[in-house]
């Protein structure tokens, strides 16, 4: 009788650390995709004028915008 109360409670902790142990190896990783554009990343003032549309790329030149 003692034997099969200690072979259940191996049991039993033997199946709580595999499960412990499954949780706690459980990693999670960020892929960066380094080809898009950050936002932070000023894009040159032609490429402004293009996405807007706009004729001139005067206003989105750094040296032609007012300070306010």
């Amino acid at each position: 009788m003692q034997t099969s109360k200690i072979t259940r409670i191996a049991v039993v902790a033997l199946v709580l650390l595999f499960l412990v142990l499954s949780v706690i190896s459980c990693t999670t990783t960020n892929v960066h995709n380094h080809n898009h554009h950050h936002s932070g990343k000023k894009i040159p003032p032609g490429q402004a004028k293009k996405m807007n549309g706009d004729q001139s790329a005067k206003a989105y030149a750094p040296g032609q915008q007012k300070k306010r």
